[in-house]
């Protein structure tokens, strides 16, 4: 096994330095627009040494990013040995991490703006012993033909057998293997369309704007604009539903063009018991998933996607850097048929029941499912009926909508024990369906209040596991009959 010394591309310096420099922005421009934009380089000026403190901070923190990116690179080093692939860096303190290469589960390769126009590749070398969601190692940027290099050694390390059918292949020769590995789904241009059109991606973009805004709460003059608000109601509700319909539209389109452009290219191929997903646009991402990794699959469709047949497909998988960060619910198929989505996951998965026959929860059960939204809609429609009058009486629609959801959710929540398998479905606004097998279920409780002990009727929540947390499907309100079969179902 080779014992060459390899190092990082010197661009992982550059990267390594932005990466810092990113984080420098959003105070930088707090600062700026906190100060009013009074800067100035005239001597004479009040605001000279403020400009120059300023300028001067941010200068030198900006020099200490790019010495640190270059430190990390010129001492970063790894190398194949014993089986094991090594890495030591640090320039004060010297740190080594030996990883065998049987321990590593995946493999995953980003290609970003900078590395797309060096060739190069970050890799992400995960284990079952990931801690807090980051990658046991990560290399910034190097060769595609080194990470090859990598994938190389892993394989000769987990295929004794075929090590010296391997020793003959060249780099060129694995990267047409991954090319022409069976591809089992590929998003079409049309369904990007749809995914983008109809995800629940405003509410992030929603959500990011109210941070960024609460960054500038000491500086954004509240009672001023409450004045002009005042003064704007009084044009008329017109106006003021028009502008939220802008702001709606506007975060819409945006929550569009970035779906576009996170789920560009789409697809998944399989590869010894392994699942490959790349996508992306303007960074591309090689994500390996090891079946044997796989804890739930979890079966989403929206209301919309539901009217018209589409789902969604996540699996919660053991462990690793997901896709979200810390979590590991990766996204398999982003928009599919459901009937085309089965049929896929029966070839990947042939030992489950993908067509479960669920026991619905019973119907004396119902009005549990929409009482307790009383509890808060009540003073929610006294205070709108009251300063909002006569508009606020629109809040009385509530009532209505809201039994008829909960009527819509106890319709959903069932379940269905086959074999080994455990099948769930429930619904908030979306329907979930979550099938797992009994020896990936990390635990199961039951939660039954007094007025559910009158009605004989107990929620039911399995818990498997998923990054750091676990991910948990809960139906509500089954017979207590039903729920004490699950558990002895699922005792040893």
């Amino acid at each position: 096994m080779s014992k060459e010394i390899n190092r990082l591309h010197p661009v992982s310096a550059i990267i390594t330095s932005l990466k810092a420099l990113k984080s420098m922005i959003l105070p930088i421009a707090i600062i700026i627009i906190s100060n009013g934009f009074n800067f100035s380089l005239n001597f004479h000026s009040e605001h000279f040494w403020q400009t120059i403190l300023l300028f001067g901070v941010w200068g030198g923190a900006a020099l200490l990013a790019l010495i640190g990116g270059i430190i990390k690179w010129r001492t970063f080093v790894y190398w194949f040995e014993d089986g094991e692939l090594r890495v030591k860096y640090g320039l004060f303190v010297k740190k080594k991490r030996y990883i065998p290469f049987e321990r590593i589960q995946s493999l995953n390769y980003n290609e970003g703006i900078f590395h797309r126009i060096f060739g190069l590749v970050k890799v992400q070398v995960e284990t079952a012993g990931n801690k807090g969601g980051k990658p046991e190692v990560e290399l910034t940027a190097i060769r595609k033909a080194a990470a090859d290099a990598i994938e190389l050694e892993m394989r000769r390390a987990k295929n004794e057998d075929a090590q010296q059918q391997l020793e003959q292949e060249s780099t060129q020769v694995i990267k047409e293997e991954t090319v022409s590995t069976p591809m089992i789904y590929h998003m079409a241009i049309k369904d990007l369309l749809v995914l983008a059109t109809t995800s629940g991606g405003i509410g992030v973009v929603l959500s990011g704007l109210a941070a960024v805004i609460s960054q500038f709460s000491d500086i954004i003059p509240y009672e001023a604009v409450f004045h002009e608000l005042t003064d704007f109601v009084k044009v008329g509700v017109f106006l003021i539903a028009l502008t939220v319909m802008f702001i709606l539209i506007a975060a819409w389109v945006v929550s569009v063009v970035i779906t576009l452009i996170n789920y560009y290219d789409y697809t998944v191929r399989i590869e010894e018991e392994k699942l490959i997903i790349t996508k992306g646009l303007l960074e591309k991402k090689r994500i390996t998933l090891p079946l044997n990794r796989i804890q739930a699959i979890r079966i989403v469709e929206n209301p919309l996607r539901q009217l018209t047949g589409f789902a969604t497909v996540v699996v919660e998988s053991a462990g690793g850097n997901g896709e979200n960060g810390n979590d590991k619910k990766i996204t398999l198929f982003p928009l599919i048929k459901r009937q085309a989505c089965l049929q896929t996951l029966e070839q990947l998965f042939p030992e489950m029941n993908w067509h479960p026959a669920f026991v619905r929860s019973p119907k004396r059960a119902r009005p549990f499912f929409y009482r307790v939204d009383f509890i808060w809609l009540v003073p929610v429609i006294g205070a709108c009926s009251y300063f909002l009058y006569p508009y606020g009486l629109l809040s009385l629609l509530l009532i209505p909508l809201t039994i008829l959801l909960g009527v819509w959710q106890h319709k959903t929540a069932g379940y269905q024990i086959d074999g080994k398998q455990l099948a769930m479905q429930y619904r908030v606004f979306s329907r979930t369906t979550l099938i797992m097998e009994k020896k990936r279920i990390q635990s199961i409780e039951s939660t039954q209040s007094y007025f559910q002990k009158r009605k004989n009727v107990m929620s039911i929540k399995a818990t498997v596991m998923s990054g750091m947390s676990g991910t948990t499907g809960t139906v509500p309100s089954l017979e207590q009959q039903d729920a004490e079969t699950i558990f002895s179902w699922y005792e040893h």
